[in-house]
C-alpha cells in the first residue's frame, strides 16, 4: 500500500502533541488556542451550516 510521507509526518506530529497532554482533549484545545493567539495571524470563524434536522427544530 502506498503511503504519503506528508500525511505520515502530520500524523506523527499530531500523535506527539496529543501524548504531550496525556490525550486530554481539553488541554490539547487550550494549547492550540494559545498557539493561535501567539501566531498573530488573522483568524476567521465561519458560520455553522444549518442541517435539515436543525431547521426543523427551529421551525417548531
Amino acid at each position: 500500500m502506498w503511503k504519503d510521507k506528508i500525511v505520515e509526518e502530520v500524523r506523527k506530529v499530531r500523535e506527539e502533541h496529543a501524548a504531550k497532554f496525556g490525550y486530554d482533549i481539553d488541554a490539547i484545545y487550550r494549547d492550540l488556542k494559545k498557539q493561535e493567539k501567539r501566531s498573530k495571524r488573522k483568524v476567521i470563524s465561519l458560520p455553522t451550516k444549518q442541517t435539515a434536522s436543525t431547521a426543523k427544530a427551529k421551525a417548531s
